[in-house]
């Protein structure tokens, strides 16, 4: 199952727009036009921290103890036969999380979308919070900056072993400066990420590295985990790498998304991310159904399948890359001044 569309009503610049999902879908536009919004929203509903301070939109009319934000999650996926549709929640500036529900549905699947939503997860990855030490715990998981990933790692060695020599040969694609990841102990009971120099097997501490191979360590652990979240909201996950690794992030991404395609037998995890790469972009021309764009008009914005402008055939045929598109401005998704 995934969420096929988000319908936002008064959620900051989101006042009245539909976000269409689907396995994949990466986000683009201009700084303010709701995508880090949408993301953030969405993961902070589920995990009950409504309201946020300032969450509804501004200059709403009436009484703001009547003001109210809310959101329709469209559902798709192997419920459909079963008559699940969709499942409205909304979020009130005053009342907290509720939820309303369509009548008709039986307790486990209510039980399963509930379960969903609570294994989604944002990740904004902060390379001075992965190189922080971490606790040593048994029960772990990569935080919304990246912390904890050394601790992450560490398990996955001693529980999934095989996986962890996975991300390592991947290290060494990435990475080629590098072929194995090391740990530091820094006191007892922490952990930190090192590396290990493929030219004469040196020992590099996480705050010595740089701020990309920090992120994509990130990356790469979150693409292996055995048991990753149902659902990866993920911004800008091209922030401080080089443009030669963005379609190694690309084909990361898409192992969560595309299981079958990497021999994973494990459910598919729906990823949505934003960027402002052109360069990133461009690694999408093939697949113009999964990039939506975001459009800002005074202080409401919008979103927009990029498969639904009637020009794009011929736009694709062009010379032109897809990044170039975007950044002249003829994709739309740019500031409204340019």
């Amino acid at each position: 199952m995934f969420i096929k569309s988000i319908k936002f009503q008064n959620v900051k610049v989101l006042r009245n727009t539909e976000l269409p999902l689907g396995r994949f879908t990466l986000l683009i536009g201009p700084n303010g036009s709701g995508k880090t919004t949408a993301l953030r929203a969405l993961a902070s509903f589920v995990q009950g921290k409504w309201p946020w301070p300032g969450g509804i939109s501004v200059g709403l009319e009436g009484d703001p103890r009547t003001w109210q934000a809310s959101m329709e999650l469209t559902w798709s996926g192997k419920f459909d036969e079963e008559s699940l549709e969709n499942i409205t929640s909304s979020i009130h500036r005053r009342k907290g999380l509720e939820h309303s529900r369509p009548g008709g549905m039986r307790g486990k699947f209510l039980t399963s979308i509930q379960e969903w939503l609570q294994r989604i997860r944002f990740y904004s990855f902060d390379a001075a919070q992965i190189a922080m030490k971490s606790k040593l715990q048994d029960q772990v998981e990569i935080a919304e900056s990246g912390a904890h990933l050394a601790v992450v790692l560490d398990r996955l060695r001693d529980n999934y072993p095989e996986r962890f020599e996975r991300i390592n040969e991947a290290v060494a694609n990435w990475l080629p400066e590098f072929d194995r990841i090391l740990f530091d102990t820094p006191d007892e009971g922490n952990r930190c990420i090192a590396l290990r120099t493929k030219k004469g097997g040196h020992k590099i501490g996480a705050i010595d590295l740089s701020q990309g191979t920090l992120i994509a360590l990130a990356l790469l652990t979150l693409a292996y985990l055995p048991q990753p979240p149902s659902l990866v909201l993920l911004e800008e996950p091209d922030r401080g790498l080089h443009p030669r690794l963005l379609r190694d992030v690309k084909d990361a991404l898409y192992r969560l998304s595309f299981p079958e395609e990497s021999g994973e037998d494990r459910e598919p995890v729906q990823v949505v991310a934003t960027t402002h790469s052109p360069y990133f972009l461009d690694l999408f021309k093939d697949h113009p159904e999964q990039i939506i764009v975001a459009e800002k008009k005074g202080n409401e914005a919008t979103f927009s399948k990029l498969v639904d402008r009637d020009d794009l055939e011929g736009l694709l045929d062009g010379e032109s890359p897809l990044g170039d598109l975007w950044y002249t401005g003829v994709l739309g998704g740019v500031p409204s001044d340019a």
